[in-house]
């Protein structure tokens, strides 16, 4: 496995667990029954701000997934794999586990340069596909 293949699958995997806070925070707040519910799930009581910032987070750092994983993926079928991609793969998994964090805290400074830095390692990855790199 690539170092860029690793860094993808660890990021699939925390977004995939990104909804994990803001669901206990549902059962939490309207209890399991309700959560369980087939109704709406932005009906009845809110959320706490930061469980809605939580959901927020995890629907964009689903929407990047679509560009990152395609991305790294189509580097490693054209056997791309540099110390550039190696290290973009990296910084975009951190990126975006600390946007997740921040965007969830209600840090919005924070937020905009963790977004960045995942947005500027997905620009690394592409760049690199199409030899600008």
């Amino acid at each position: 496995m690539t170092t860029e293949l690793h860094w993808m699958t660890l990021t699939v995997l925390t977004t995939a667990l990104f909804w994990v806070p803001y669901i206990l925070d549902r059962m939490s707040v309207r209890g399991i029954p309700a959560t369980l519910s087939a109704g709406v799930p932005d009906s009845g009581t809110p959320q706490s701000p930061w469980a809605q910032r939580a959901a927020r987070a995890h629907a964009n750092a689903v929407e990047n997934l679509a560009i990152f994983v395609p991305a790294v993926l189509t580097a490693h079928a054209l056997g791309i794999s540099t110390p550039a991609t190696q290290a973009a793969a990296a910084v975009y998994f951190f990126a975006r586990l600390a946007h997740f964090a921040v965007y969830t805290a209600g840090v919005p400074v924070a937020r905009t340069l963790a977004f960045a830095a995942g947005w500027g390692a997905q620009i690394v990855v592409i760049a690199s596909i199409l030899g600008w790199l």
